[in-house]
């Protein structure tokens, strides 16, 4: 049995005496708004993943996510009217993100006011990906929000991630079922679930938009990274202290990160700098961009088991 890392408030988790605030609960055939704050929107993914939100919300979206600006959709302006309109309008119940990419911390500067300020009441924000940098900066400003599936992704998923997705969205009495991935450091650690994509958080450090770590449980997960890029921005964490301040390390999937040719593997390079740290820390949580991307709830207090090689999530991610 590895050390207990003593547990955590969410209070703890933000500055000050600041405490993360949940979204009042989804119901059958709510409105929903889908936007797209990030990358060009593939059509048929996206009509795809339409198709499964359908059966259960009422999703509403603008024709212009469809818009293309070099590697964005469609310019700033639009991006960032589309999201704030979604986020002020009282009678969408929940955001869903077209898809992830690049650019949604092109909007955070003009984004921020509102969500610093109080000026829009919390809903549920489900994406993962890019999006990270919105989930970040909604911490920040003591929201819980959803790491889960784009629409992109969404018409990929098993009926089961799907439901557990749902599940979240709905449920103010009982948390999500557990996952399993593998021990890899032992001990217990308890405490808000931050982080997201290991990118987006290393390109938001120094910035206002990162939530405080402080007795945290980090979760992270990548694509397309190339083992040494994964060891420069883990270390950028290490180096901004953030590493000093988390309590337990949760890996889910990092796709498509190998070197060519290469005598190691991304999952070598990140398991040693994971044992650097000495904190408790299970892998291969189906969490990210693989072929199974199950839904999280960030911001709420959950328990890591580096021993079991599990996460418990300690309570749901809305209130009523």
């Amino acid at each position: 049995m590895g050390r207990v890392i003593p547990p955590a408030t969410i209070g703890d988790a933000v500055s000050g005496s600041q405490r993360f605030t949940k979204p009042a609960p989804l119901r059958a055939f709510d409105k929903v708004a889908v936007v797209a704050a990030a990358g060009p929107v593939d059509r048929e993914r996206f009509e795809a993943g339409l198709r499964v939100l359908a059966e259960r919300y009422r999703p509403v979206f603008d024709d212009r996510l469809f818009a293309r600006t070099r590697y964005l959709a469609g310019d700033d302006a639009r991006r960032l009217d589309e999201l704030a309109a979604a986020l002020t309008d009282d009678g969408v119940k929940a955001i869903f993100a077209a898809r992830g990419g690049y650019g949604t911390m092109r909007l955070l500067p003009r984004l921020w006011p509102k969500l610093r300020d109080g000026g829009v009441r919390p809903k549920p924000v489900v994406g993962f990906s890019d999006l990270t940098g919105l989930h970040l900066a909604l911490q920040a400003a003591g929201w819980v929000s959803i790491h889960g599936p784009t629409l992109t992704q969404l018409g990929r998923q098993p009926p089961d991630a799907v439901a557990r997705l749902v599940h979240l969205l709905e449920s103010a009495t009982t948390p999500a079922p557990s996952l399993t991935g593998t021990p890899l450091i032992g001990g217990v650690a308890e405490g808000p679930l931050l982080g997201g994509n290991l990118a987006l958080l290393s390109a938001l450090v120094g910035t206002p938009y990162l939530p405080a770590f402080d007795g945290a449980v980090l979760v992270l997960e990548d694509v397309g990274e190339r083992p040494y890029r994964l060891d420069r921005m883990w270390i950028q964490l290490a180096l901004a202290g953030i590493l000093d301040r988390v309590r337990g390390i949760a890996l889910g999937d990092f796709s498509d990160c190998e070197e060519p040719d290469a005598d190691y593997a991304s999952a070598d390079v990140l398991r040693a700098l994971a044992i650097e740290t000495g904190l408790p820390c299970v892998v291969g949580l189906p969490i990210g961009h693989g072929a199974v991307n199950v839904a999280v709830p960030l911001g709420c207090r959950v328990r890591l088991d580096g021993d079991a090689g599990t996460i418990t999530f300690l309570e749901p991610a809305v209130a009523a």
